[in-house]
């Protein structure tokens, strides 16, 4: 655990980037720091392995005052991710991961079999161990990044908005891919990020900061989302913060119905009055028929919509696109193999976006929070 009490730094020219901080992250968990620029996220998480010292207040971590602490020492128990991965250009990916452990005094054989380990780990071939930096994409730097700072297995891991010089395409890949290593080495973890859906998608508390180190409000998604402490926070998270919220529930126990199907290799049906789905010979979605076309010859080959699956893991803001963009107002649901399991109607994703926020807006404030605030 990371516990900030009454925390301030100011800096010699006089400007305070953190005034009077009390926070704590729980160990095991995912605490995303955000706000605009300026506002001193950047400067919490540095203070945490002593990049920057706070000019009063105590830091601790895992019970123990970090001012107390070695700064080496300190950080060799802290992983760090940046942007842009910071790599060293001229070492191979393999030797760039293995450089923790190296200055840890670890045997080179040792060090290099777990920066082998993982590149698995973080999901890249094993054949980018040999390539340069250069020669990776952008989201592979961050991944190589990310692996670098896990080498010494560290419990804490800072990460400084390691996402934001990629694309979004990538960004999400990158993001699922760190919500899959926290399942599996639940990490304690300090996010910094100026995105509030990328900390709504992430954290499992989120600091809101405004400009002057204030910390405004620290509460979970979806208490933060349906309850902000005040304006400044209702404006932070945006006109849409309601749609936010439909990402934090999944459809898996939405109702779904059978489905009116054809396979794409049947002749398409004489009289249609609904709506249906052509599927493959598996049973996969492949797109909606018009009631109203008249083809001839196999389902397969005629003109279709689109149809975009969903699985029971997906959001239900993600249903509620769906349920839009569907021409016959009905989701497709499938299973892990992408095979048709029924559809769920648009009435009833409505239904449950409404019970989700009701929910949300119903549920009983921690005993320890201030009224209209998360406890921090």
């Amino acid at each position: 655990m990371i516990k900030f009490d009454a925390v301030n730094k100011r800096f010699p020219n006089g400007t305070t980037a953190v005034h009077e901080l009390s926070l704590t992250m729980p160990e095991g968990g995912i605490t995303v720091l955000v706000g605009s620029s300026g506002c001193g996220k950047t400067t919490t998480l540095r203070m945490i392995n002593r990049m920057v010292d706070p000019s009063s207040g105590t830091i601790t971590l895992g019970g123990r005052n970090i001012l107390e602490a070695d700064a080496a020492e300190l950080r060799r128990g802290i992983g760090y991710v940046i942007q842009q991965a910071g790599l060293f250009p001229h070492r191979t990916i393999l030797d760039n991961i293995a450089t923790v452990p190296l200055l840890l005094g670890h045997g080179r054989k040792r060090a290099r079999a777990r920066a082998a380990e993982l590149l698995e780990t973080v999901g890249l071939p094993a054949d980018a161990a040999k390539r340069y930096p250069h020669q990776l994409s952008g989201g592979q730097q961050q991944r190589v990044g990310v692996a670098r700072a896990l080498a010494a297995d560290p419990p804490v891991l800072l990460m400084d908005e390691p996402f934001g010089a990629v694309d979004p395409v990538v960004r999400t890949q990158l993001q699922d891919e760190l919500l899959r290593l926290q399942q599996e080495l639940n990490k304690t973890i300090v996010f910094v990020t100026h995105d509030i859906d990328e900390a709504v998608r992430l954290g499992d508390r989120i600091a809101v900061f405004r400009t002057g180190g204030h910390l405004v409000q620290c509460a979970p998604p979806a208490e933060l989302l349906a309850r902000p402490a005040d304006d400044f926070v209702a404006d932070f998270l945006g006109a849409e913060r309601g749609l936010k919220l439909l990402s934090l529930s999944t459809l898996a126990d939405l109702p779904r119905q059978s489905a009116t199907t054809v396979r794409a290799d049947e002749p398409v049906p004489a009289a249609r009055a609904d709506w249906q789905l052509v599927v493959s010979a598996k049973g996969e979605p492949l797109g909606w028929l018009d009631p109203a076309a008249t083809p001839s010859g196999p389902a397969g080959d005629a003109p279709l919509l689109p149809v975009r699956p969903l699985r029971d893991t997906d959001s239900l803001l993600s249903a509620l696109n769906e349920s839009v963009a569907s021409p016959a107002g009905l989701i497709a649901r499938v299973d892990d193999a992408g095979v048709l399991t029924g559809v769920t109607a648009r009435e009833a994703v409505h239904a449950r976006a409404g019970d989700a926020h009701t929910a949300a807006v119903a549920a009983p404030l921690p005993a320890t929070a201030p009224a209209g605030k998360g406890s921090a």
